[in-house]
């Protein structure tokens, strides 16, 4: 514990908070989204729909996305984690999930215009990638295979 010193199981316990809401709005705006697309663009309940999804982003998934980040690069730098091999694969998956979430944050976009560009079953299959990425990370965290 270089810099964290008596901080690091706080940045940690933070770290880990922050990532249980991240995941639990990653699973849950693709489920608003298999909702949203039943409703008659421009109607009421697609407007709600369109605040739904806004508020979900602003309040929960972008500032999660941003606090697990930082949090995350803390712990990398004092454990010095890049030298380890299940590190690069948490790192792999987070990225991906970075990505998700901007994805994710086009898609609602695309949703507000009246652009429904995928099927409910797609929506649904989407709505695996990140708990087969949780399984992953948590996995390389704790069992740390390489």
């Amino acid at each position: 514990m270089a810099y964290l010193g008596a901080a690091y199981l706080w940045v940690k316990a933070a770290h880990l908070i922050f990532v249980i809401f991240l995941m639990a709005g990653l699973f849950m705006i693709p489920r608003f989204f298999v909702y949203h697309q039943e409703c008659a663009v421009g109607s009421d309940e697609d407007r709600k729909w369109i605040d739904r999804e806004q508020r979900l982003l602003k309040i929960i998934l972008n500032p999660s996305l941003v606090l697990v980040w930082v949090l995350g690069l803390m712990l990398m730098v004092e454990i010095g984690a890049w030298s380890f091999g299940w590190f690069h694969l948490k790192l792999l998956f987070v990225l991906g999930l970075s990505g998700y979430h901007g994805w994710i944050a086009s898609y609602a976009k695309k949703l507000a215009k009246g652009q429904r560009t995928m099927t409910d079953r797609q929506l649904r299959l989407l709505n695996e990638v990140p708990g087969v990425a949780a399984a992953v990370i948590v996995i390389a965290v704790i069992v740390k295979p390489f």
